[in-house]
């Protein structure tokens, strides 16, 4: 008998279009993915970039690690916040600045005499008033001469927006009599006083405040009659608007 011919199977020459398909679809996956990535911010890009480089063998393992724990930059908006707050802070200082050298024009000749000074600091500007310029020895109530000084001064501050915190003191020297029991009373009051006299200049009375301090407060030694005379004062506070934080002392 004849032997049957062993026929070859048939050989597909588009098998090569399988292998194509894979690909396309591999490079259409990497593609989708480096689309995805280009909307996130730098820093999980850069660890994105670093983990493929790796898996691929790349980069140096340690070159990925220490990106990895790169710290990202400060977000945008708190740059911004930053430079906004500073620069309302300079507007403030300028601002309180103008004021007081209106104030020291003002109460030119008693500032030349040291009856009165004009300070800014961190808190704002503060007109301190010698009290022998406002008050009698003991008294409370103004004399003639200072209400055209404080009317001066009210006509200032009348149109301005900052609080203002009037405080008065006193030397240590006790007083007690039927108007004024201890300095307590007469430091208040005389705040009080000041206070009252810019209310009817026109200055807004829910901007104001009146404070005593009696003899707690001393800017020189009550061991002489100068000191305490210096101690003998009103303070006139414009407070910022702004002010400084305060300096967080540091604990053991």
């Amino acid at each position: 008998m004849a032997r049957k011919k062993y026929e070859e199977p048939e050989e597909h020459q588009d098998r090569w279009l399988v292998s194509y398909a894979d690909f396309i679809t591999l490079l259409f996956a990497f593609f989708v993915v480096m689309y995805a990535v280009s909307v996130v911010n730098d820093g999980k890009y850069r660890v994105l970039s670093a983990s493929l480089g790796d898996a691929f063998g790349g980069r140096d393992a340690a070159a990925v690690k220490a990106e990895r724990t790169e710290v990202e930059p400060p977000l945008p908006l708190a740059s911004m916040v930053a430079r906004r707050r500073a620069e309302a802070t300079r507007r403030e200082k300028e601002r309180l600045a103008a004021l007081a050298r209106q104030l020291s024009n003002t109460l030119a000749p008693l500032v030349k005499t040291g009856k009165v000074r004009v300070t800014q600091s961190g808190r704002g500007v503060s007109v301190e008033i010698n009290a022998s310029v406002l008050f009698d020895s003991g008294d409370a109530r103004l004399n003639g001469d200072s209400v055209e000084a404080l009317r001066a001064v009210a006509g200032l501050l009348k149109d301005d927006t900052h609080a203002i915190q009037v405080e008065g003191h006193t030397d240590n020297i006790p007083i007690a009599n039927a108007q004024f029991p201890s300095n307590w009373e007469l430091s208040a009051m005389r705040a009080s006083s000041v206070v009252r006299l810019f209310i009817d200049s026109g200055v807004a009375p829910e901007r104001l405040t009146a404070v005593g301090h009696a003899a707690t407060e001393p800017v020189a030694a009550n061991e002489d009659p100068v000191g305490r005379a210096r101690n003998r004062r009103v303070a006139v506070t414009i407070i910022s608007a702004l002010p400084e934080p305060p300096t967080e002392v540091p604990t053991r």
